[in-house]
């Protein structure tokens, strides 16, 4: 007898603003540099974004020691933790974000050691002087390759450079987006607490 073809999950979800803190947020608090609060909720193209945050750090002599202080300090969002530890003992879970090796560290071991993918950064000495994205368009890449191999991918996000993983997913959210997002992707639910978005991927028939 033939058995039945089981359809596992992928579930795929954007790092900062959905389970821990915008770091350039932070670091902007820190340094007082408000040109630094500027993220992926307001400027799609992250390429010019990254340009301009390092030709901020540059200009104010801001290394990566400073920025790794301001990160160490750092709390995970309220009820962040729980949430992904429902999400891993369910499905397989990722975090696709534009964030880098370099940062993640002590926020990820708040959260269990989940499966992340970002990028690295370019440094001479404490100095950020470029990155090395993990390659073009990598969150939709990323989504593509987990179907590849045969899942079906759930996926949220809350700024313009999750749109792209959220179109090639099999199911998608925003989570915690900001309206200007929300109004121009209406094809995609909101959802502004984990207990709404838990209960919206459960309810997923693959």
């Amino acid at each position: 007898m033939q058995g039945c073809l089981i359809v596992q999950r992928f579930i795929a979800l954007d790092m900062e603003g959905v389970v821990t803190p915008e770091i350039w947020i932070a670091v902007a608090e820190e340094t007082g540099l408000d040109d630094l609060r500027r993220t992926t909720r307001d400027e799609p193209d992250y390429q010019k974004l990254m340009k301009y945050r390092i030709s901020i750090l540059t200009e104010n002599e801001i290394g990566l020691t400073r920025i790794q202080k301001v990160i160490s300090d750092l709390d995970v969002l309220a009820g962040a933790k729980d949430f992904l530890d429902l999400l891993r003992s369910r499905y397989q879970v990722t975090l696709l974000s534009d964030t880098f090796e370099e940062f993640a560290g002590p926020l990820m071991e708040q959260l269990g050691r989940p499966h992340l993918l970002c990028h690295r950064l370019v440094l001479e000495g404490d100095r950020i002087v470029g990155f090395e994205p993990r390659t073009k368009d990598a969150k939709r890449k990323a989504v593509q390759a987990y179907q590849s191999l045969g899942y079906h991918v759930t996926a949220f996000g809350d700024s313009h450079n999750d749109v792209a993983m959220l179109h090639q997913a099999d199911a998608a959210s925003l989570f915690r987006a900001p309206p200007g997002l929300v109004g121009t992707h209406e094809e995609f639910p909101l959802f502004d607490t984990y207990a709404e978005l838990a209960e919206w991927i459960d309810s997923i028939i693959v």
